[in-house]
């Protein structure tokens, strides 16, 4: 089932957004809030969490993509939970290797430095049911479909990605987004291909009943 469709739109100051997220997700004791943005693939994820974590003093984003890397492409909620999760609610610094990153030689870690002020977990299936208890709050990023399949184009062609291996992750994604329905979730919907004249570096446009300046 596709996600609901959205009457009206408006463009807020991306400082507005970041505090419609603060307020929302609140201040936990001994540790910071876990936000989870999650939408369908090339809606915009990744650029909102961006764009919200420049916004917001000491924020940090992980990207499922990067723990589901070379392992699933959606059975990865126990490699989030125990690398990520887990510590950052116990309030503790994460410096996290998922296996397939050191099976296949992958520099680096997945980081979240001890005192975040914002954890935003970012990626399809961010929002999923088997991780509400563990965040403090959803936004979905809703994309035209079309635009979000050129944007797909886009990357199949500079070699992001095989048509192969795009057929089969859509193959995925699509009844699993709309199995777990995580819009139902979210406390605020943003869109990922306005079309509102904006200023994409500092304005963010929201559902008009999700605007937190009551305009």
């Amino acid at each position: 089932m596709a996600e609901p469709g959205v009457e009206g739109w408006r463009v807020i100051p991306i400082s507005s957004f970041a505090d419609l997220v603060r307020r929302h997700v609140g201040v936990p004791a001994g540790r910071p809030p876990v936000l989870a943005v999650d939408g369908r693939s090339s809606g915009g994820k990744t650029t909102l969490a961006g764009r919200l974590a420049a916004a917001v003093p000491g924020a940090v984003v992980v990207h499922t993509d990067d723990v589901a890397w070379w392992h699933a492409a959606f059975d990865w909620v126990d490699l989030l939970v125990d690398g990520v999760l887990a510590p950052v609610r116990r309030g503790v610094a994460v410096s996290y290797r998922p296996p397939k990153w050191d099976e296949r030689g992958r520099p680096g870690a997945i980081e979240v430095p001890g005192g975040a002020s914002l954890v935003v977990i970012e990626g399809v299936g961010a929002g999923r049911r088997e991780l509400i208890d563990l965040v403090d709050g959803v936004v979905w990023v809703q994309t035209d479909p079309e635009e979000a399949a050129r944007r797909d184009t886009v990357r199949v062609a500079a070699g992001e990605i095989t048509p192969s291996g795009y057929a089969a992750w859509m193959a995925e994604e699509a009844p699993f987004v709309a199995a777990q329905r995580a819009w139902d979730r979210a406390f605020v919907t943003v869109c990922g291909s306005p079309t509102l004249p904006h200023d994409p570096r500092t304005e963010v446009v929201v559902s008009a009943h999700d605007d937190p300046t009551g305009r």
